[in-house]
């Protein structure tokens, strides 16, 4: 179709025979602060101060680590692979091409192991199945299926997998606000694995590669309208998408009300520091039985269980993602003493955090 090719282990494209890695030459990190920090305040509510590590990594300064690697919070340790907007087409702040196997692995190691990205990543499979975590849950997506991977989720490629179809990318700030919300960028709470059916296949299909002809086309527009032209593309591509990822939500999420809608934005905001219902039913303005009306219709479990469960996800990410004591873990998602952060996770997982961490390593 292109001579652009997309080499999903590296997560690197391949034009005109010279690789160009997603996360950077080589697998290195492209020089300067990502776009990403700067943008997200014009772009969505909910990628914006208070979200904490999930989106950004963690509120520390980031650091090189020196090794290629991505960019190490100075609070957590966590590596995150941004989003070089220089190394794509034109620097325009999206990516798309084909998966195809038997290419080098610039990040192999990195790619294989747990990490994050403050970008977007959707994948369009032909043949698998290939297994991926997404958030410690594993997705095994088969042929026609899609894999959306949003800024933030701890994720991991299988090893073994042979991926195959079409890679997307892209920057956070690459769309203006109104479109972000349009297609719920940010809604963590729509499953990553989507299965459409023959009919909305066919028309992804060739909304995505009708965005990859637009993206190599560079010589037949200024790169303004270039520009121009891929956003409303992908716009088109993700409202599409997020029709589909609407629909495999349960019916509950699908008419979550504005009650939900607000404490989840809340426990986003504030769970490392906030684990009271109470709480969060007075900075909202609610009864604390609203609160568990509107959460349980929409969650099938209490706001307990849902701050509880938000707090565990976040100690996972660093247990595995960083070498941080697990007593400063504790203290990071609000568990001053550490005997009580164990009994909290042992509680929750089944497994002590000493244990869950020597598993992934």
């Amino acid at each position: 179709m292109s001579s652009t090719a997309f080499n999903l282990k590296s997560l690197t494209f391949i034009g005109e025979g010279v690789p160009v890695s997603a996360f950077g030459e080589s697998g290195t990190v492209a020089a300067g602060p990502s776009r990403h920090e700067k943008d997200m305040k014009d772009t969505s509510t909910q990628y914006e101060d208070g979200q904490g590590d999930r989106q950004r990594g963690g509120q520390g300064d980031r650091q090189r680590d020196g090794q290629g690697s991505g960019q190490r919070d100075s609070r957590t340790g966590i590596r995150t692979f941004p989003f070089p907007v220089d190394l794509s087409v034109l620097g325009v702040g999206m990516q798309v091409g084909p998966m195809e196997a038997g290419r080098s692995w610039h990040l192999g190691e990195q790619i294989e192991r747990v990490h994050r990205i403050d970008f977007h990543v959707v994948l369009l499979f032909r043949g698998g199945p290939v297994r991926h975590m997404i958030d410690f849950d594993e997705y095994e997506a088969g042929d026609g299926e899609i894999l959306w991977i949003r800024p933030g989720q701890v994720h991991r490629f299988s090893s073994a997998a042979d991926y195959r179809g079409t890679a997307l990318t892209m920057q956070p700030g690459f769309l203006p606000r109104a479109t972000v919300e349009a297609t719920g960028l940010y809604r963590y709470d729509l499953p990553p694995l989507l299965r459409p059916d023959p009919a909305q296949l066919a028309a992804l299909r060739n909304s995505l590669a009708q965005l990859e002809r637009e993206y190599v086309d560079t010589g037949t527009l200024p790169l303004s309208l270039h520009t121009a032209v891929l956003q409303h593309t992908l716009t088109a591509f993700l409202l599409r998408l997020a029709h589909l990822a609407a629909g495999a939500a349960d019916t509950a999420h699908e008419q979550a009300d504005s009650t939900f809608t607000r404490f989840r934005e809340a426990v986003e905001k504030g769970f490392a520091t906030n684990h009271s219902v109470s709480a969060y039913a007075d900075g909202l303005g609610y009864s604390r039985r609203t609160l568990v009306r509107a959460v349980r219709a929409a969650t099938g479990e209490t706001p307990k269980g849902f701050i509880d469960k938000r707090v565990v996800l976040e100690a996972k990410r660093l247990l595995a993602h960083t070498d941080m004591p697990i007593g400063r873990i504790g203290a990071v998602v609000g568990f001053p003493d550490a005997a009580n952060f164990s009994k909290f996770f042992t509680q929750h997982t089944g497994t002590t955090p000493v244990v869950f961490r020597a598993e992934l390593r």
